[in-house]
């Protein structure tokens, strides 16, 4: 039976496309009027004017209303297209992409510091591996223990910065004042946020949807407030700086005689600490990869996919509820700590601005852009997302274009907003949405293979 709504798609009239695209250029003009058709200067007299940005208010509203024609007279049709079609077996892209897409992308981040030396050289490869490399693995742990509360347990956790916040709060205290060493504390900063994830856990079993999301969310708020006014041990504002960093086995990272460049007959340089940072957060988001796909393969990863599902059906299977939220409030804060320790080793300097709900806000998109349960899809998106944002600070050219004080980082947000405004639209389950079962019976399992070989699967 054809849908009547593709149907009509495939008739889209001009008119009615022109229509739609003067009805967003307009609802765009009124959005983006107060945001980008004005802006205030300081003159010479330290005074402040009011310009105006008319012409890049005019190139945004231009790309608005081409963008809804294109997407009235060509995306529209070519979906109706799809979907009157003859169905093709659903999932074979994601699940090309899950056995072609890991081998590839790690030999490529194993190299990629290499790439980036041969072509840039030492002087200016030190932002790139830095900023875009080291940053978005960041990120990535972030997502992938993220991933375990939102995407395999089905619990939306907004306040998942505070545990990132526990966890570099923890090695910074801990390291100026006992003077422990980074691989001490790394696990003991994890374990300390995998405490906190279980004080979150108990107040949070019976509630579900939306109360839990504004639970979490009032958590990371309380974790970030405390850190500001708790100021004989935290600093308030103003931080904590003077973090020791992680050595090479004892060896620093300095010019002394007895740092890395000396001891090894090298010329001191700071990208020898910029590249140990980089496999280090590499070495971390492997493992934590790998310790959750074997998770997800245990019975507890089972549990915790029972429990998306349907909390009600886990229950009566004899499931213990309690035991499996906890266990996923922990288990995912615990990386967490993991990352938390590793920024702040990295930074050297912490504060609270560092922990806001941005931060969580950020995580989260990464997860469900990417596919809720999916890594692969988590590491694609903080690509996409945390590299984005760094590629925006290279545009350098468009300061001319738009004038000196044009700054493209500043509608970055505004970027991203669209940009999952279109993936929501284009896959509403992210980009790589697989959500396959952990475990099934041989006989189902053949049987599903020979229905994807027929193409009725």
């Amino acid at each position: 039976m054809r849908d009547p709504q593709a149907t009509a798609a495939l008739s889209a009239p001009l008119p009615r496309a022109l229509k739609d695209a003067a009805f967003a250029a307009l609802l765009s003009l009124g959005l983006f009027l107060p945001l980008v058709g004005f802006d205030t200067v300081t003159n010479i007299r330290n005074e402040l004017i009011l310009q105006t940005r008319f012409g890049l208010l005019a190139v945004i509203i231009a790309l608005i209303a081409a963008a809804s024609l294109v997407n009235s007279l060509v995306v529209a049709p070519w979906r109706a297209r799809r979907a009157l079609a003859e169905p093709k077996p659903a999932g074979r892209f994601a699940g090309e992409l899950a056995k072609r897409f890991p081998p590839i992308a790690l030999a490529f981040v194993f190299v990629y510091p290499a790439l980036v030396l041969t072509l840039v050289g030492f002087q200016g490869s030190t932002k790139w591996i830095d900023n875009f490399g080291i940053q978005i693995l960041i990120y990535v742990m972030l997502g992938l223990g993220l991933n375990i509360v939102v995407g395999l347990a089905g619990l939306l956790d907004l306040g998942y910065v505070a545990f990132y916040a526990v966890g570099a709060y923890s090695y910074a205290l801990l390291a100026k004042t006992f003077g422990l060493s980074f691989y001490t504390l790394l696990p003991l900063a994890g374990m300390l946020a995998a405490f906190w994830g279980i004080l979150l856990g108990f107040p949070v079993l019976r509630l579900r949807g939306d109360y839990l999301a504004i639970v979490t969310l009032a958590f990371g708020e309380i974790v970030r407030l405390v850190l500001i006014n708790w100021v004989p041990l935290t600093n308030g504002y103003a931080g904590i700086s003077g973090v020791p960093r992680p050595t090479f086995f004892g060896i620093p990272f300095n010019a002394s005689d007895d740092g890395f460049a000396a001891v090894f007959g090298l010329t001191f340089s700071p990208i020898y600490r910029t590249l140990f940072l980089y496999y280090l957060i590499l070495a971390l988001v492997l493992l934590t990869a790998f310790v959750t796909l074997r998770l997800r393969r245990l019975p507890l990863g089972r549990a915790w996919e029972a429990l998306r599902e349907d909390e009600i059906a886990c229950r009566s299977l004899g499931i213990n509820t309690t035991t499996t939220k906890l266990t996923a409030f922990a288990t995912g804060a615990l990386f967490g700590g993991f990352a938390g320790s590793f920024f702040a080793a990295r930074q050297g300097f912490i504060s609270p601005e560092s922990f806001t709900f941005m931060e969580s806000a950020t995580v989260l998109a990464i997860v469900v852009l990417g596919g809720m349960g999916s890594q692969i899809g988590v590491a694609i998106a903080a690509v996409l997302m945390i590299g984005g944002t760094e590629l925006l600070r290279e545009l350098d050219f468009l300061k001319h274009v738009f004038g000196q004080g044009f700054d493209p980082t500043q509608y970055r947000m505004l970027l991203f907003g669209l940009a999952m405004v279109l993936i929501m639209v284009w896959k509403p389950r992210g980009l790589v949405a697989t959500r396959e079962p952990s475990a099934y019976l041989r006989e189902r399992k053949a049987i599903g293979r020979d229905l994807v070989k027929e193409g009725r699967g």
